[in-house]
C-alpha cells in the first residue's frame, strides 16, 4: 500500500492515508449514509409532523453534528491510531489522565454491536433484491406484503443466510485495506448511491403527488412537533453522522494533514442530509400518492413501500432499484462500523489485516446469531421487556454512543490544550476557531446530555 506524507513529520498511519481528500469525503460519507438516512429519517419525520421536524433536526445537525465530526476527526489525525492508542497517545500529550481511553473502548465496542444487528438488518435489504426482480411484489396487497415480510422474520435459517453474505460482503471489502478495499468501494458505492436516490426523486415527481411530499418535508407546522419530536431529532442528528463510535475518528487518521477539517467535515454533513433529504423526496410522494400513511413507523420501508412499488408501473424496476440503493446505503456503513476493530487487532495484536478482519467478521457473525433468533426462535425471551435485538440496540445506540459523543466533546473542549486542537484544525485563532471552541465547550455538551437523558429516560 503507499502511503502519502503529510505536510509535517507526525508518525503516519501504518494502515496507509486516503490518496486525497474527496477519498476521505466519500468514505466517511458513507459512513454517515445508511439505513438512517433512508430507513429511519422518513418514517421518524413522518411520525414527528414532517417540516418542523426537519427543521429542527438541520439545526441539530449545524449545532452538535458538525462540531462534533471536527473533533472525531481531528483527534483521529492526531494520532494517527485506532482510537484506543490515539486517545492514549493524546493523553500523554496533554498530561490528560489516561481515564479517556474509555472513549476508544466505548466506540470500539459499540460499533462491533451495532455491525452485529445492523448485518442482519442489512440481511432485510439484500433478500428484498431478488424478491422485486422476480415481481412477487406486483399487484400484492397490504396483507400479502405482510405476510412477506413476516415469513422473513420467522424463518431463522434465511435470516441467516443473508447475516452471512452481508458479513462476507464486509470483511472482503475491509481486509482489502484503505486504498485497495475501502477507496474502491467507496468510489462505486457513494457515486451510485446518489444516483439511484435521484432517479427515485425523478420517478417521484411525475406521480402527481411530489408538491405534498415537498410541503410535507418543508413546510413547518410547529404545532405538529412535540418536545419529545424536538428530542428525537436532536438524537437522530447525532446518531446518523456516525459519531461516538470511532469510525469518523479511524477514518481521520487516515487523512492528510493538509486537508481542512472544517472543510471536509461541513462538507460530510451536507451530503448526508442530502440524502436523508433526497430519500425523503423519494418517498413521501409514493406513499402519499398511494393513499398510505408517512406515520407508518418502522414498516415503511419493508411493509408500505412494496405495497405502493406493486400498483405503479414499473414497480419491479424500480422496486429493484430502491433495495439495491438500500442495501449499497447498508454496507457503506457496515465497513467504518468494523474499521476500528480492525486496526486495533492489526496494530495491538499484529495480525495481518485478512487475518484481523476474519477473526472481527467471526465474532460479530456470532453476536448476530443472537438477534436473528430474536425475531423467531427466542422472540418470548425478554431483558427489561426487551428481546435481544431491542436491548442490545438500546444499549449500544441509546446510551454507548451519546456517552462516547459526550466524553470526545469534554476531552477535546477542556482537557486536550487549545494550540494543539488549533494545529490540527489549521484554522488560527480567528473567528471560525472561536465559535467552535464554545460549541464544543458549552453548546454541543448540553445538547448531547438532552439527547442522552431523552434516550434513557426508561430506566
Amino acid at each position: 500500500m503507499s502511503i502519502q506524507q503529510g505536510s509535517d513529520n507526525q508518525n503516519q498511519s501504518i494502515h496507509g492515508l486516503w490518496t486525497n481528500r474527496w477519498m476521505f469525503v466519500l468514505a466517511a460519507t458513507g459512513s454517515a449514509v445508511g439505513l438512517g438516512n433512508i430507513w429511519k429519517f422518513p418514517y421518524i419525520t413522518g411520525e414527528n409532523g414532517g417540516g418542523a421536524f426537519v427543521l429542527v433536526y438541520l439545526l441539530c445537525v449545524a449545532v452538535i453534528g458538525i462540531p462534533i465530526m471536527m473533533t472525531e476527526v481531528l483527534l483521529g489525525r492526531r494520532g494517527r491510531s485506532t482510537p484506543i492508542n490515539t486517545i492514549r497517545r493524546l493523553c500523554d500529550e496533554a498530561s490528560a489522565s489516561r481515564f479517556w481511553v474509555v472513549i476508544g473502548w466505548f466506540g470500539m465496542l459499540a460499533g462491533l454491536l451495532i455491525l452485529s444487528f445492523y448485518s442482519v438488518i442489512g440481511g432485510w435489504a439484500l433478500v428484498y433484491i431478488p424478491n422485486a426482480m422476480s415481481g412477487m411484489f406486483s399487484g400484492s396487497t397490504a396483507e400479502q406484503v405482510a405476510e412477506i415480510f413476516n415469513g422473513l422474520l420467522a424463518s431463522p435459517g434465511t435470516l441467516l443466510f443473508w447475516h452471512s453474505v452481508f458479513m462476507l460482503m464486509t470483511m472482503t471489502i475491509v481486509a482489502r485495506g484503505v486504498e485497495k478495499g475501502i477507496e474502491k468501494a467507496v468510489r462505486i458505492l457513494m457515486p451510485v448511491l446518489f444516483v439511484l436516490l435521484l432517479v427515485m426523486v425523478g420517478y417521484a415527481m411525475n406521480l402527481g403527488e411530489f408538491a405534498r411530499g415537498v410541503a410535507f418535508l418543508f413546510k413547518p407546522d410547529f404545532s405538529a412537533l412535540s418536545a419529545n419530536g424536538v428530542l428525537i431529532a436532536m438524537g437522530h442528528a447525532f446518531f446518523t453522522l456516525s459519531l461516538g463510535m470511532g469510525a469518523i475518528m479511524i477514518y481521520g487518521a487516515y487523512l492528510p494533514k493538509d486537508v481542512s477539517i472544517a472543510k471536509v467535515s461541513i462538507i460530510i454533513a451536507v451530503a448526508d442530509t442530502l440524502v436523508a433529504l433526497l430519500a425523503g423526496l423519494a418517498i413521501f410522494p409514493i406513499v402519499f400518492a398511494n393513499g398510505l400513511e408517512p406515520s407508518a413507523g418502522p414498516g415503511l420501508i419493508f411493509v408500505t413501500l412494496p405495497i405502493a412499488f406493486g400498483q405503479m408501473p414499473g414497480g419491479v424496476f424500480f422496486s429493484t432499484l430502491f433495495f439495491v440503493l438500500l442495501s449499497f446505503a447498508a454496507l457503506s456503513s457496515a465497513i467504518s462500523l468494523v474499521e476500528p476493530v480492525v486496526t486495533w487487532l492489526v496494530e495491538n495484536k499484529k495480525m495481518s489485516r485478512v487475518r484481523a478482519s476474519t477473526l472481527a467478521g467471526f465474532v460479530i457473525w456470532c453476536i448476530g446469531i443472537g438477534t436473528v433468533l430474536s425475531f423467531n426462535v427466542t422472540s418470548a425471551v425478554t431483558v427489561f421487556e426487551k428481546t435481544f435485538f431491542d436491548l442490545l440496540d438500546f444499549i449500544a445506540t441509546n446510551i454507548m454512543l451519546p456517552l462516547g459523543g459526550l466524553a470526545m466533546a469534554l476531552f477535546a473542549g477542556w482537557f486536550l490544550p487549545r494550540l494543539i486542537s488549533a494545529d490540527e484544525l489549521s484554522m488560527g485563532q480567528g473567528a471560525g476557531f472561536r465559535v467552535w471552541w464554545f460549541l464544543v465547550r458549552y453548546i454541543t455538551p448540553c445538547a448531547v446530555v438532552l439527547v442522552f437523558l431523552n434516550a434513557t429516560k426508561i430506566i
